[in-house]
């Protein structure tokens, strides 16, 4: 292998829990969320890349850009916030998914402490229907603390060397 062949997650690119569809972890599963005029803001604890998502109505990128969190774009749709998410990369293979992949995210406030998250996830190139899941959110006082996820980053030499020497590659420590 290579480093590039090594997974997202394990080079902390990407966690397929930080969404599109947000889903709980063991652990560090808080939420930081903010909204402003036209942006709905969606931090996780665990891999804190913030998702800002657009609610001004602006056109998606288009299909020739693809990112590994996708495209996402929201509206209020009542008292819920919709976001939906496409334009995936073929990279981020979500649970098994392709670059079609489309998520729609509905978050509601239940009452001042509890949020409602429920999505239905699509895509027709992985699965015959799309399928939907929901969770409810617990409103905690903060802080939350930042994940930093460095393991894969600093120790990609020491994984890829271990793996060589177990290997027995010629012109490596161990090699026979």
């Amino acid at each position: 292998d290579s480093a590039q062949a090594r997974g997202l997650s394990e080079r902390c690119i990407y966690w397929a829990h930080e969404g599109p569809p947000l889903l709980p972890t063991g652990y560090n599963s808080n939420l930081q969320i903010v909204q402003a005029p036209q942006n709905f803001v969606v931090i996780p604890e665990m891999m804190p890349v913030a998702r800002v998502v657009p609610l001004d109505g602006r056109p998606k990128v288009g299909s020739a850009v693809r990112a590994y969190r996708g495209d996402w774009r929201g509206r209020w749709e009542g008292d819920t916030m919709v976001i939906e998410t496409t334009n995936y990369s073929e990279k981020t293979a979500w649970r098994g998914a392709s670059e079609n992949l489309k998520v729609t995210e509905r978050f509601t406030l239940v009452n001042r402490d509890t949020i409602r998250h429920q999505f239905t996830v699509g895509d027709a190139s992985t699965w015959t229907r799309p399928w939907s899941g929901e969770y409810l959110m617990t409103r905690i006082e903060g802080p939350l603390f930042e994940y930093a996820c460095h393991e894969g980053n600093y120790g990609i030499v020491n994984i890829l060397s271990g793996a060589r020497r177990a290997q027995g590659q010629p012109g490596q420590p161990g090699s026979r």
